[in-house]
């Protein structure tokens, strides 16, 4: 069975995004996947990486268990908003400090790419915005999707990472909602 961790960056609990990583679950429980949760909103740690890579921070309690469910899942699936073309501010302190040297990924003397200690991962990026899909495309160029896509996941060796954009959620309707509610739900069953 697949290991499957869902990864919730939005810090509202009342969030569409928390309702869309809710359905996920939903899906891949159908899927008899062996599922695990990261709220990040929940989660107790210093999200500045206060000395760069320069000195290894000590790592809270949280952070320890976070790492060993990216590490034992095969999948993961990043549920956050697009907010100022990036993600919120605690989603990247996460990623700061648990997408670390010796633990995601390996620099290599003398090399300007590093082993990737995460191959054999995939993952889905599920992302809502008030920007609509062509307008952070063609004006933007992704900056959100290639920053954890590209900069981030693919780096430490994840792959295949897909993304879903659902937009826009300002003003959107109960229906569209539910549709994209369903929709997830249905990804979440396919995970086999």
């Amino acid at each position: 069975m697949k290991q499957v961790l869902v990864i919730n960056g939005h810090p509202d609990k009342e969030s569409f995004n928390y309702a869309l990583a809710e359905a996920y679950i939903k899906g891949a429980n159908k899927a008899d996947a062996i599922l695990s949760q990261i709220n990040i909103s929940e989660l107790r740690f210093d999200p500045n990486l206060k000395f760069g890579y320069r000195k290894r921070m000590e790592l809270e309690p949280d952070l320890i268990d976070a790492i060993d469910k990216i590490k034992k899942a095969d999948h993961i699936v990043w549920v956050f908003p697009l907010w100022w073309y990036s993600f919120p501010a605690l989603m990247k302190g996460f990623i700061d400090r648990v997408f670390l040297p010796g633990i995601t990924y390996q620099p290599i003397e003398g090399k300007p790419f590093p082993k990737k200690l995460l191959k054999g991962k995939t993952a889905h990026i599920i992302i809502t915005a008030d920007t609509p899909k062509w307008y952070n495309f063609l004006v933007m160029k992704n900056p959100a999707i290639n920053q954890l896509k590209k900069g981030t996941l693919q780096f430490c060796g994840v792959n295949p990472v897909k993304v879903t954009y659902i937009a826009t959620i300002k003003n959107s309707t109960v229906s569209f909602r539910k549709k994209w509610l369903e929709k997830i739900a249905a990804l979440g069953e396919k995970v086999k």
